[in-house]
């Protein structure tokens, strides 16, 4: 499957695929760093050697109700196209996950049918609507006919390696980015049949410059629906690109989360849809020790975070800060004190990150500082210890009970005994930490010495 090749791009692109310099020297609070939610999808890829096992229910709303569902629990049982199979499994996809077991015969079935989805990173969603891109491709047809919009340039070039790869065995299929810094001559047309580009550029290519006739496209793909509403002007643009499409044009649109400003906006793009959610397990802190520790400033916390180090270290740790500063001062002091620690933070380029986090896997390094960046989707099954070097507030300085559960239920993961250790520096974190006793109505009890044997006992 060949590609229009791109310049290779060492700046960063911003959501459009405009180039931007990072400013290190900005101090965001941790609101502001609820990060940036494409870097995030990003990252969650970029870690990802294989599927998430996901034991989560499959909740299906079929558009019409009478009409049987099938569910397969085999690629066979699709009838794909020979050469689609083959790439499949040269991708090492040997049966379907949850969500394309519903997915695939829904987004396959003749007549097309408009498909809504839920599911996080790692599910195989990528791979789904790949395949029933590639399934509708009439190969002989040199124009565009299948188009998918992601949210950012290096989410549509992560979208297209899984689309070349799929199509290694099709040599007849052509893929084009519609991102910036693509230049084509004007009134070029594409012979391209799949295009997959960011959704500026993608309109411009069917309106403004003429290079895709909308009326053609068989298919079009909305990836990640909730980062894209996040950005601004991406939710006018899809709904612009959607409008122009035929009436059968098939819509397919997936997202990580369906909170109602998703759902109003899905609505307003795909007409009569199948919905498939995916019922969310409940993060339990059931298998999770937690403790706090007092102290009276921040230098205090650090002197008590190196006398429980010791007990940590046995097995990997994550230390949550509130600030990038924070998290930078306290990566060198421990460093300074001749500790092996990884800093995981915001200014770093996505691939960083997976460096990082990459390392940490390995147990390179047996601890890693963060800021929230890292509190969600990173699952290191060696890690059995938390500590919240600062209490997760929100950003009117009320407790954020969601990220506290987020950041230790990085530990107790796989059913193992896991362990949150708190520090507690003033009279207002105290008060924080009792509301999230309230709140999840679980004892925090103070660390003592004795605990730190008990602590041992856990790590080994």
């Amino acid at each position: 499957l060949s590609t229009l090749h791109l310049k290779d791009e060492k700046t960063k692109p911003d959501a459009n695929g405009a180039v931007v310099k990072a400013d290190d020297n900005v101090e965001k609070t941790e609101d502001e760093e609820k990060e940036d939610r494409a870097a995030q999808s990003l990252l969650n890829k970029l870690i990802r050697s294989n599927l998430v096992d996901t034991t989560n229910q499959v909740e299906v709303l079929q558009r019409d109700p009478t009409s049987p569902l099938y569910s397969v629990k085999s690629f066979e049982e699709l009838r794909l196209k020979p050469q689609l199979l083959q790439g499949v499994y040269a991708m090492g996809f040997n049966r379907p996950s949850k969500i394309q077991e519903n997915a695939l015969p829904m987004m396959l079935a003749e007549p097309p049918q408009n498909l809504i989805a839920q599911s996080q990173s790692g599910t195989g969603k990528t791979a789904a609507f790949v395949l029933a891109m590639l399934s509708r491709v009439e190969p002989g047809n040199k124009y565009p006919q299948c188009l998918c919009l992601s949210p950012t340039y290096e989410l549509a070039l992560q979208t297209g390696k899984v689309i070349e790869q799929m199509g290694n065995f099709y040599p007849e299929l052509k893929l084009a980015y519609a991102v910036r810094g693509n230049k084509l001559e004007r009134g070029q047309k594409i012979s391209e049949q799949i295009v997959i580009g960011t959704p500026g550029t993608v309109l411009d290519w069917c309106s403004k410059l003429k290079f895709i006739d909308p009326k053609k496209i068989k298919v079009f793909v909305l990836d990640e629906a909730d980062v894209m509403i996040a950005t601004q002007g991406h939710q006018d643009q899809s709904i612009r690109i959607q409008r122009m499409l035929p009436r059968d044009c098939q819509m397919l649109l997936f997202s990580a989360t369906f909170e109602d400003s998703v759902w109003k906006f899905a609505q307003k793009v795909v007409p009569d849809p199948n919905i498939i959610k995916l019922k969310r397990e409940e993060e339990t802190l059931d298998t999770i020790k937690q403790y706090y520790v007092l102290c009276s400033n921040r230098d205090e916390k650090f002197r008590a975070l190196c006398n429980i180090y010791g007990a940590i270290t046995i097995a990997q740790a994550m230390i949550f800060c509130h600030t990038r500063k924070t998290a930078g001062w306290l990566a060198a002091e421990l460093s300074r004190e001749g500790h092996q620690v990884a800093l995981l933070s915001g200014e770093m380029m996505v691939e960083q990150r997976a460096a990082v986090i990459e390392r940490f896997r390995e147990g390179k390094e047996k601890v890693l500082v963060t800021t929230n960046v890292c509190a969600r989707g990173i699952d290191v099954e060696q890690v059995s210890v938390v500590i919240n070097f600062d209490l997760p507030v929100d950003k009117d300085g009320n407790p954020d009970n969601e990220t506290y559960l987020h950041r230790i239920g990085r530990t107790g993961r796989f059913g193992k005994r896991g362990l949150a250790i708190n520090m507690v520096d003033s009279k207002h974190s105290m008060n924080i930490l009792n509301r999230i006793q309230e709140h999840f109505n679980k004892k925090i009890n103070k660390l003592d010495t004795d605990d730190l044997d008990e602590i041992e006992k856990i790590n080994n």
